[in-house]
């Protein structure tokens, strides 16, 4: 049977244990492998005395390119076409505000038409644009009207076009009116409403 142990027996001092000639003992190599091994606290401060440039670039772009207000930062240009107002946002990433096909810009004129009538009591004509969709797009259809008016002519063919929201048809109808020997109409109900374009009689 063996002693009993004593408190002593097991204690552990917090002071460095030293061999005979008071240097401290070499420590083995941890052994990556062994569960048991002890991992030291990491310093914070180290942390951030290694911070690469890639990560100041990301923390850049966490504050400008993934901010919706500097996403969508634009100038605004005020004029008035005939008796309507048009008001243009330019320049920065407006890609949010078009939307797929230009259906977020249509809820947004909608929603600032809605706006200048509460405000004035007087129902809006306003135009909305944003990053020059509405301009490309009446020169796309500028174009696709033309082509379309020649051929009925030369057909003497009825062709009916994809549907349009009403700013596309006006774009489409006003190119047919200038065309002799055709004309344009509007037929069906929104959103899938549509210009038919006829030769005339």
């Amino acid at each position: 049977m063996s002693a009993p142990q004593h408190p002593s027996d097991t204690a552990v001092s917090d002071s460095p244990v030293t061999d005979e000639g008071g240097a401290q003992p070499s420590l083995p190599d941890v052994d990556p492998a062994d569960e048991t091994a002890s991992v030291d606290p990491v310093d914070d401060d180290a942390d951030e005395a290694y911070e690469t440039d890639e990560d100041d670039e990301n923390d850049d772009a966490d504050k400008s390119g993934d901010d919706p207000l500097v996403r969508v930062d634009g100038d605004i240009d005020l004029d008035v076409e005939g008796d309507r107002a048009s008001v243009a946002i330019v320049g920065g990433r407006l890609g949010d505000l078009i939307g797929p096909d230009g259906a977020t810009l249509e809820a947004l004129q909608e929603l600032t038409r809605l706006a200048v009538a509460q405000s004035t009591g007087v129902r809006s004509r306003l135009m909305l644009d944003v990053g020059e969709f509405r301009a490309k797009r009446r020169a796309d259809l500028t174009a696709l009207a033309g082509e379309t008016a020649r051929r009925v002519g030369s057909s003497g063919q009825p062709e009916r076009l994809a549907p349009m929201n009403p700013f596309e048809r006006k774009v489409v109808h006003d190119v047919i009116a200038s065309v002799e020997g055709v004309h344009s109409e509007s037929e069906g109900e929104e959103p899938n409403r549509r210009v038919v374009v006829l030769p005339d009689k």
